[in-house]
């Protein structure tokens, strides 16, 4: 059950219309992460002139602060580093005062950092729960020994020209209740159209990638049964796709093709037809306990403000960590949100090389971006900016704290399979649609979303919990989120909010609908990286 949204901002009184008489408690208003940082994060509005009493002395705010805003706690001046998380989020741009706003007009990444990586010099080995002690979950094992959390029918499009063809198969479904209640193993039949599949260069890495995140997508173990619609004469050829790939494992996937078959309406209901053939098969499924060893996580944030870091993201870390203890896998994407905490996951890597796979990822980053007279660091987005994040140091901190701290056992490529137990990284853009397709591809059977600023993202095949992190946020849009993670701006620990995300995972994995999944939503977010030239 979702916590309860507190009915007034988190922290205790409240500030309206004119500063306080009295001093007032800064840790009533405000929270400091690390005793060294310069800065405090407010809980609620800060009125210019009021007085915030921290230890023997007194700090005057002089301007407002929004809630999730950072409040200077002493002088820093033009050109110096600035802490938050007790970690450099950034170098002043101008002298700042003590009780000043922080944000975007006084400070910005400078000229970069100087990061001592220090591989493998915070490793410490897991404490797993023994096998026979572990949690479990109802779900679906597959012949080749991986565990879905639903059990879907999909129809993919090798191409954009065959897209319109799979959501018209899948809308017949969606028609035909009574049909569909005679496979009451099977949650839906869904589609997996595509923007991609033609115009890139045959035979290159750029299609490899778009090939393996179609098979990774449909070769899942949240899929029973699939269909392949082709146009015919696309880049992507669905016979190279599934050479490529393994696709079928050994066995010929139904693969139709609108130039050979008659055209689209006729294709159409081949494909109908298809796919009343594997309902039946894909119906034969049940549901079986299994350990929690059997959960590969995605970890996901979008549209992240200042207390991402402080109350969701951490919290799901906790629960990320109980997770690996128990065997399982949690994967951090959004590279671009890792940049300048690097050093913090190269220190906990498992060996040398996969701390160094990462930093090679960093550095191909900083050159793409450079290819098309960007920087990393036009991230964040101005809603982050909205919501207290100033630059994507700060961001990358918060967002880190997703993957709790446990060893980084792996790091692998976009939608590449998921072999690695523990914490993983796959190499994703931030941008949520397209790094969830390649956590998901790449094998992961759940995904969990932070979010600060709000959102209503789901992906189908794999179901989607949803974490605000402030409780403001949860009371607008409690219809899309699953947990309230602002609670712990209230006295509740990380500790007992990660027991309810873990508990929570379980239970989706199980088969309760997430709220992404009541609402109909998911199939409009799988968006496969389309790298290299448009021809």
């Amino acid at each position: 059950m979702a916590s309860t949204p507190t009915s007034k901002p988190s922290g205790g009184m409240m500030l309206l219309g004119r500063a306080p008489a009295e001093p007032v408690a800064l840790n009533e208003v405000a929270i400091i992460l690390n005793p060294i940082d310069a800065v405090a994060i407010a809980k609620q509005p800060l009125l210019p002139k009021t007085r915030l009493q921290t230890g023997e002395r007194e700090i005057r705010v002089s301007q407002m602060i929004p809630p999730g805003h950072k409040i200077a706690l002493r002088d820093v001046a033009k050109g110096d580093e600035l802490r938050r998380y007790g970690q450099i989020i950034g170098f002043a741009t101008q002298d700042i005062a003590v009780g000043s706003h922080v944000h975007s007009h006084n400070l910005s990444v400078g000229d970069g950092l100087e990061l001592d990586y220090a591989y493998c010099t915070e490793y410490q080995p897991v404490d797993f729960v023994p096998e026979a002690e572990r949690r479990t979950f109802m779900g679906y094992r597959r012949q080749d020994g991986r565990v879905g959390t639903r059990n879907y029918v999909a129809i993919l499009a090798s191409v954009n020209c065959s897209s319109t063809a799979t959501r018209r198969v899948a809308e017949y479904f969606r028609s035909q209740p009574e049909l569909m209640a005679q496979y009451p193993n099977v949650d839906e039949v869904i589609p997996f159209p595509t923007k991609g599949g033609c115009g890139s260069h045959y035979g290159s890495s750029d299609l490899g990638v778009l090939q393996r995140t179609m098979a990774g997508i449909v070769d899942h173990p949240n899929i029973g049964a699939y269909v392949i619609l082709s146009l015919g004469c696309e880049v992507n050829q669905p016979a190279d796709l599934i050479a490529n790939t393994g696709l079928g494992n050994g066995r010929q996937p139904t693969v139709l093709t609108i130039q050979q078959d008659g055209g689209l309406l006729n294709t159409i209901a081949a494909g109908i037809q298809a796919v009343k053939e594997l309902l039946p098969i894909a119906n034969q499924a049940r549901r079986e306990e299994v350990p929690a060893s059997e959960l590969v996580v995605a970890l996901q944030c979008g549209g992240s403000d200042g207390w991402s870091g402080v109350t969701a993201n951490p919290g799901l870390g906790k629960a990320g960590d109980e997770i690996v203890r128990q065997g399982g896998t949690i994967v951090l994407g959004e590279t671009t949100e890792v940049y300048g905490g690097e050093h913090l996951l190269t220190r906990r890597a498992a060996e040398q090389a996969v701390g160094e796979k990462l930093i090679e990822k960093i550095h191909w980053w900083e050159s793409y971006t450079a290819m098309f007279g960007a920087s990393i660091d036009n991230n964040p987005a101005p809603g982050n900016k909205l919501g207290g994040l100033t630059t994507i140091y700060e961001k990358s901190l918060g967002a880190i704290a997703k993957a709790g701290n446990t060893p980084m056992n792996q790091v692998v490529g976009y939608a590449e399979r998921i072999t690695g137990k523990g914490f993983v990284h796959m190499d994703t853009p931030g941008y949520d649609p397209v790094s969830v397709t390649g956590q998901v591809a790449g094998g992961c059977n759940i995904v969990v979303f932070t979010t600060g600023r709000g959102s209503c993202f789901g992906f189908k095949p794999a179901p989607s919990i949803k974490i605000a992190t402030n409780s403001t946020l949860y009371a607008a849009q409690e219809s899309d989120m699953d947990i309230n993670a602002g609670i712990v701006l209230d006295g509740v620990t990380l500790d007992d909010l990660g027991q309810e995300i873990f508990e929570r995972i379980l239970a989706v994995a199980s088969g309760e609908q997430s709220k992404s999944e009541a609402a109909g939503v998911g199939e409009e977010e799988f968006n496969p990286w389309i790298l290299g030239a448009m021809l």
